[in-house]
């Protein structure tokens, strides 16, 4: 057995932690899938540990795996900066970016107008909630993440795009929507909805509660945003979000809490060694972008 493990080897194990899949590790490295396999058969000898758990959702790290990761990674970025470094090319024509948000904005229009100007790279999107986003983001599994207050790291890079205050939202028929202020006692007959477990809102909300000595004896947990905003819609209670967190609806309107008046800074968090990487870059320019267009 040779002394330490290929390059080879670490790049495929390493893709195939990025990527989730044996398949998509060889099409982004441009080699076979059986070549893939003999290389993490032969790591995972190496080490004399299983690396990757078959699931019905796909591939599971282990702990192994995740401790590799944290450093394989690095590796790979710093190759991927020296290969930009030397090649000199005017146009980005492809890429991958592995993006996760707390919620449907900002993070969307970002989006939107990134995918008009390099329709080439790919984007992968999901929502996760603020304790979730800052673990993947802790375990490089994503290349960016749109967050509310992310936590402080030296490992990540954040940009802040805006601030904003959680407010009350309704539908627009409720007796309370055409308040221009209201309380936390005026809430407190109706059902409150909130994001899921992990979510930063409902760390914020709980405290507020706690802090005003004030109980609901009706609570609705609901998943993403998207779902806190149909629950809403559909006149199951009362939400209390950031202010631009969902997409702007005829049908709701959101007013102001008077026990909430601080603002919280919504930022682009990225692990600090991949913020030079020219497709990384190509994002945060178009993120300034929006930024300024929504500020006029």
């Amino acid at each position: 057995m040779n002394a330490s493990p290929s390059p080879y080897q670490i790049k495929a194990f390493t893709y195939v932690a990025r990527e989730g899949s044996f398949s998509e590790a060889a099409k982004a490295l441009g080699v076979t899938q059986s070549s893939i396999t003999q290389h993490i058969a032969k790591l995972e000898q190496h080490m004399g540990t299983q690396l990757f758990v078959r699931r019905r959702s796909g591939l599971e790290l282990t702990r192994a795996a995740r401790d590799l990761f944290a450093i394989s990674d690095r590796l790979a970025t710093m190759e991927q900066l020296v290969s930009e470094k030397i090649s000199d090319y005017s146009a980005l024509s492809n890429g991958h970016i592995r993006l996760i948000a707390n919620a449907p904005r900002p993070a969307m229009p970002i989006i939107a107008q990134y995918g008009k100007l390099f329709p080439q790279v790919q984007i992968d999107f999901t929502l996760f909630n603020w304790t979730s986003s800052m673990s993947l983001l802790a375990e490089r599994q994503v290349d960016i993440a749109i967050i509310t207050e992310p936590a402080t790291s030296a490992s990540l890079f954040t940009l802040e795009l805006r601030r904003s205050k959680y407010k009350a939202h309704m539908r627009n028929d409720h007796p309370l929507a055409t308040r221009k202020s209201i309380s936390l006692a005026d809430l407190q007959p109706e059902t409150l909805v909130l994001p899921e477990d992990g979510s930063l809102t409902q760390k914020i909300v709980r405290a507020k509660l706690q802090d005003h000595k004030i109980e609901f004896p009706r609570l609705l947990r609901t998943t993403t945003f998207p779902m806190v905003k149909e629950a809403i819609l559909h006149n199951l209670g009362i939400g209390l979000l950031l202010e631009e967190s969902l997409f702007p609806s005829d049908t709701l309107v959101a007013v102001p809490v008077d026990e909430m008046p601080e603002d919280y800074r919504d930022c682009i968090a990225i692990p600090a060694d991949k913020k030079d990487l020219r497709v990384i870059q190509s994002f945060l320019n178009v993120a300034v972008e929006v930024r300024a267009d929504e500020a006029l």
